[in-house]
Parts: structure tokens; sequence; C-alpha cells
């Protein structure tokens, strides 16, 4: 046997690199556990859901067993013991005309408000994209300090504005040719004051609209805004098969927002009409509120309260499948 022979057969065997998997056994060894598994989100979740049910949970109860009791002031103060007269206050209530004026008032107000405020926030978001720097800067301090301001102060401040006798806006309106608007008062049909109504709760709305439009814009990419452009799209053609379709969830998710809020409107409606609304400006939150305080039947507005609790939790219902769908799609 040569030396060289002996050489190689002195030499160990090659290593063998272990499995990708790192263990051994299987051929891709043993998988890492996940720590916390399906039990982390909820742990997470605890103390807010554990506030919701403290802050919202007896109220909600007590909303429910008061919708389907005899309670008015007697009982209020122990005189009498609350009695359970099954579904006689809603039989009273779904038999009420007015009560069914109030839930077409209420839709109609809230589809206006809504529709205004997504149609203005569209185009502000859009003028936002084509404005200079400082401009924008602007328009952004304005939003927030209006979105910032306390609603009781909008309020009071466009009760002002619209007044009969010293609203500017009255004085404005009179310097146009042939119109004569002083001493007009907006308050004297409920169309015309619910519109203003209307229009402080737009003015409300519109900066989250805007902030939250602006920010999905700049996602639109500009390469098929400038495709769209060479095909020989106009502004509006780019806007509806470019623009809209990327910014449909946003649209959606805000528009569900707007008429959850805009179908609980209360304190601009309340003080508006300095703490006691007329029939013709009632809308749900309100009705409920004057059948449980003013006529102290709280059974019966707890009631209304409780259909009011029903229709927006279909409302609800839609944003919570558009949430999962956008949450599946990332």
């Amino acid at each position: 046997m040569s030396a060289a022979d002996t050489t190689t057969a002195k030499m160990p065997p090659p290593r063998q690199s272990p499995p990708p998997g790192g263990g051994s056994g299987s051929p891709q060894g043993p998988r890492r556990k996940r720590t916390g598994g399906a039990a982390t989100p909820w742990a997470l979740l605890a103390p807010c859901l554990l506030i919701l049910v403290l802050v919202l949970g007896y109220p909600m109860i007590r909303l429910v067993t008061l919708s389907f009791q005899k309670f008015g002031q007697a009982q209020l103060w122990g005189f009498q013991d609350p009695e359970s007269v099954g579904f006689d206050n809603f039989s009273a209530i779904l038999g009420d005309s007015q009560f069914w004026q109030v839930v077409v008032r209420t839709i109609i107000f809230a589809a206006g408000s809504v529709i205004f405020t997504m149609v203005v926030g569209m185009l502000i978001a859009l003028l936002q994209q084509r404005v200079s720097g400082w401009v924008k800067t602007l328009i952004n301090i304005a939003l927030v300090a209006s979105w910032g301001m306390p609603i009781i102060v909008a309020t009071t401040v466009f009760k002002w504005l619209f007044d009969s006798d010293y609203g500017i806006f009255n004085a404005l309106l009179s310097k146009l040719p042939g119109v004569d608007m002083v001493g007009h008062n907006w308050f004297a049909s409920g169309p015309q004051g619910l519109a203003v109504i209307m229009l402080l709760v737009v003015w409300g709305a519109v900066p989250f609209v805007v902030i939250t439009l602006s920010a999905g814009l700049t996602q639109v990419p500009k390469e098929m805004e400038e495709a769209a452009r060479l095909d020989g799209a106009g502004a509006w053609g780019v806007f509806r098969f470019v623009t809209l379709p990327i910014l449909k969830p946003i649209i959606v998710m805000l528009t569900t927002l707007s008429v959850i809020w805009d179908m609980g409107v209360f304190p601009q409606v309340f003080v508006m009409r300095n703490g006691h609304p007329e029939d013709e400006f009632q809308l749900l939150t309100t009705y409920s509120y004057d059948r449980a305080f003013q006529v102290n039947d709280y059974a019966q507005g707890s009631a209304i309260a409780l259909i009011t609790v029903i229709l927006l939790l279909g409302v609800v219902a839609v944003y919570m499948r558009q949430m999962l769908k956008i949450g599946e799609v990332e």
C-alpha cells in the first residue's frame, strides 16, 4: 500500500450539514412553537373590553329592562313598583304616527348630512392635491381648528350666524341684488331649521373626511393616472375609473361611520332649539329624550332608544363587514 493510499484511507468522512429545520429525526426538524397563540389578541383586548362592559353593559341592560316595564315618576321615586307590560310600549310607539314621522325625518336628515359631507369632503381632498404646500397647510389648520371646536361652542356660533335680527348670514344674503333676508327667521319652519342644523353637522364632520381621503389619495399610483390621461380620459374619467375604485374601501367606511354619527345627532338639535325642540325638529334621539324626561315616561323613552339602537346595529354590521373585507385583502 502506498503512502498516498494510506493518507486517503485515514481521512475522516465529510461532515453532513444539518437539515434545514435544525433538528434531528424529521427532515425538516421540529417546528418552532408560536408563543401566545390565539390567546394573545384576546389578552391585549381584555382591558378595552372590560372598560366597555363596565361603561356600556349596565346602561344597555337597564335600557332593555325599562323598555318592557311601566316606569314613570311614581316608579322612579319608589312610590310604586315597576310593572312588566311585555311589548305594550313597543306597540304604542309603533302605532303612533308621530313616531314614524320622526323616523322618516331622521333618515332624511342623516342621508342628507352624509351625502353633503362626503361630496364636500371629497372636493376639498381633491383640491388639496392641486394647491401649493403653504395653501394646503392653511387648509389643514382650518380643518383641524373646526374639528377640534366643541359641539356646544360650534352650535352657539351657528345660532349667532343665523340669528334673525343680528345674523351675519342674513346680512350677506341681503347684499345680493333683489334679495331681502333682513329679519328672516330660519327656524320658523322645520325644513329650514333642520337645513341649518344639517349645515352645522356637515361643518363638523368634513374635516375628518378630508383628512382620511387625503391620506387615501396619496396611495393612488400616479402612473395609472398618467396612463389614463394618455388613453384620452379627462379629469372625470381619471377620477371615475382610477381614483374612485382605489378609494372605494375608504369611502364605504367613511359613509358607514357618518351614517352612525348622523343618526345619533343630539346636542346640535337640543342646543339650537334651547333645550325644547319643536315637533318639526324632533329626531329619534331628541324624541326619545322628550318622552323620557319631558313626558316622564321613561319606559317609552327607553323603548324608542332601543329601537334606535337596533336600527344602528344594522349599519354597524355593514361597517364590520367592510372592516373584515379590508383585513382579508391586507
